[in-house]
């Protein structure tokens, strides 16, 4: 069978998520103790080329774009003047090209964006979803079914490996993403389902989540100046590539301000909040502390996060979702180390 026929109906709205392919809560139990497989149609790619391209991009992100390398894999991120983040991607090349994949729903309008800057350029970008698309493959046997399936394998975390006319991105050490061309996509699915779970979307971003890795959704543009959301600590900023929009108070909040808010994972015994929901600190008198970065559904009840909150209220200890009466954060372990 196509794939196009087992993917939910959901998948064509409009930001492209789709809950499950038949249990969430199945999919989700697999996400975190086996592998999974998600058609990432909630991601978008948009592809720079010319020979422009690489340096219009590097005057543009928070990452350096010109010494990308032929195998590399970055996150960047595009801000407003103000130094908040409008969008963050994953960032790497494809010949003389450069891809920046981004959530759906901010496809079109960074597009148009970025497009504005490209003025003389020899540039152009594009939307190339539909001639690129992507499937996420993570958990424990991830490795292991892409050589079942004859793919190429990534030595190293953010790095890219093409064989065959099939290109996988190492994320993380259990994580990938197989980009294929359309005709491709219906054999790579067949090839990888055997040695996963087939699931919805909630199941990929449970591993951004786990990865504490921050994503932009609409709701959430200009919240964020990057190292509130840990974009500094997890390769997503570089502090020697030169000027970009919002470079000045970005590398002033590194190197002269104190921050004060930082991006925590946890848990709550509620369903997901939305990404913008506003959290809530017993020593802000009523005031917002806070925000919901990101959030799916715990396969055993419940939910986990990414929320940016002021440091001092999760210091005090009592950070709440929605209200002050609202459900509880009880905060986890990020795999890296928050800074100063």
């Amino acid at each position: 069978m196509m794939l196009d026929a087992l993917i939910p109906s959901a998948a064509g709205t409009e930001d492209g998520q789709f809950p499950a392919m038949q249990d969430a809560t199945a999919e989700l139990r697999a996400a975190h103790a086996a592998t999974v497989l998600v058609p990432l149609t909630h991601l978008s790619r948009l592809r720079a080329d010319g020979e422009d391209s690489a340096s219009f991009l590097h005057n543009l992100m928070t990452n350096d774009v010109k010494g990308l390398a032929a195998d590399g894999v970055r996150h960047a991120g595009f801000c407003s003047a103000k130094g908040r983040l409008l969008a963050t991607f994953t960032m790497w090349r494809d010949g003389d090209a450069t891809v920046l994949q981004l959530p759906r729903a901010l496809a079109e309008p960074m597009r148009r964006k970025l497009s504005m800057y490209i003025l003389r350029s020899k540039a152009t970008l594009t939307d190339a979803s539909d001639a690129m698309p992507a499937l996420g493959l993570a958990g424990v046997a991830a490795e292991s079914a892409l050589q079942s399936a004859g793919m190429p394998v990534p030595a190293a975390a953010m790095t890219q490996a093409v064989a065959d006319n099939v290109r996988v991105l190492r994320l993380a050490g259990d994580r990938f993403e197989v980009v294929v061309p359309p005709e491709r996509l219906d054999a790579a699915w067949a090839a990888l389902s055997p040695h996963a779970v087939p699931a919805g979307t909630p199941a990929w971003r449970w591993f951004d989540i786990r990865d504490g890795l921050v994503s932009v959704w609409p709701a959430t543009q200009e919240e964020f100046v990057p190292q509130m959301a840990n974009f500094e600590l997890t390769g997503g900023v570089s502090f020697k590539k030169g000027c970009y929009p919002g470079q000045e108070i970005v590398a002033r909040t590194q190197y002269l301000g104190k921050l004060k808010r930082r991006m925590y994972r946890a848990t709550a015994d509620c369903p997901p909040p939305l990404p913008g929901t506003a959290v809530f600190g017993a020593d802000t008198h009523g005031q917002s502390c806070g925000v919901v970065v990101d959030a799916v559904s715990h396969p055993d009840g419940g939910c986990d996060l990414l929320a940016v909150v002021q440091m001092s209220s999760t210091e005090a200890g009592d950070v709440r979702i929605g209200s002050l009466d609202g459900p509880a954060l009880c905060f986890a372990a990020l795999p890296y180390a928050l800074g100063e």
